[in-house]
């Protein structure tokens, strides 16, 4: 099997079509048919099955192109980063909507040279966080664990190839805007919060509850929205007093404006435990802007957090 083998099937799936993939590689279909041919007796299955509507994976075919398809955007990567010496290095953080993050990310930045690396972060749904570190497009993800969504989590992260390792732990804490009608409250409950709507950050893919990022989603609640975005959220908090759970840090920058209060729970709505953390590919070392910002992450948790387990 060859790279080559590797790019062609991979073009095919792209664009659904033999024809339009020969197009796109600026190869003759016979050529590319010939060598989809020699790759599936080497491999002893179909990839394709060729249809009227075009070229559709075989149950064998789709897993063969999700393995390739990380080992080929590896490749693409070391391309990237070695083909032109002038070219900026790059670091990238994928994370569920946490501030804490996203601080620790900018004075990570703060320590490098812009004009050497190309930096992102990207705040996303829980799913694209994995995906982005699998593939690699990000170095290092962040996100948590509850005994909820646990063997989900687990089971993607080990098809991806990727470890977890927890920072902390935290009991649920509602968050909402300080004007709130029961924001002066020492602890809430369901009950309480049932005539305020809670607020989702919006998941997609199937079984997408399973990776809410708010804690306690698998409870029951008669009102809720969905969001994409924290400055969303927050207009949803102000405006119709909203609230969602959730870990209790609290950036100082936002203390002005808004509150967590301990979740009290009850006999039909138990509590649960949050253990935050980052991933990262299994194999290989950190790079030094890695290293870098999992430092600056802990030191931002640790200014931020609260002692609530």
């Amino acid at each position: 099997m060859t790279l080559q083998q590797m790019h062609y099937a991979l073009t095919i799936d792209k664009n659904g079509s033999m024809n339009k993939a020969a197009d796109k590689l600026n190869i003759s279909q016979p050529t590319l048919t010939s060598a989809m041919r020699e790759l599936e007796k080497e491999l002893g299955f179909e990839i394709f099955l060729r249809t009227h509507k075009g070229a559709v994976p075989t149950a064998e075919g789709a897993e063969f192109l999700r393995s390739i398809g990380l080992i080929y955007r590896q490749y693409e990567l070391v391309c990237e980063k070695y083909s032109d010496k002038d070219m900026k290095r790059k670091f990238g953080v994928s994370t569920q909507h946490y501030s804490f993050a996203v601080n620790a990310f900018i004075e990570t930045v703060r320590q490098f040279d812009t004009l050497e690396f190309e930096f992102a972060v990207r705040e996303t749904e829980t799913l694209k966080v994995i995906e982005d570190v699998g593939s690699l497009k990000s170095e290092i993800g962040v996100l948590y664990i509850s005994n909820f969504n646990r063997r989900s989590i687990n089971k993607l992260l080990e098809e991806n190839e990727l470890s977890f390792t927890e920072l902390i732990k935290c009991k649920a804490y509602v968050y909402m805007w300080k004007g709130h009608p029961l924001a002066k409250e020492s602890s809430l409950s369901l009950e309480q919060l049932a005539p305020y709507p809670c607020l989702f950050f919006e998941q997609n893919g199937h079984n997408s509850h399973l990776y809410a990022e708010e804690i306690l989603s698998e409870n029951i609640y008669p009102r809720s929205i969905k969001a994409t975005d924290r400055a969303a959220m927050g207009e949803l908090m102000q405006k119709l007093n909203g609230y969602t759970l959730c870990s209790g840090i609290l950036c100082k920058e936002f203390s002005s404006e808004y509150v967590v209060v301990p979740y009290r729970d009850d006999t039909d709505n138990p509590n649960s435990i949050m253990e935050i953390g980052y991933i990262r590919k299994k194999h290989g070392s950190l790079s030094e802007i890695g290293q870098k910002y999992i430092e600056e992450l802990k030191k931002s948790l640790e200014l931020n957090a609260e002692e609530n387990v």
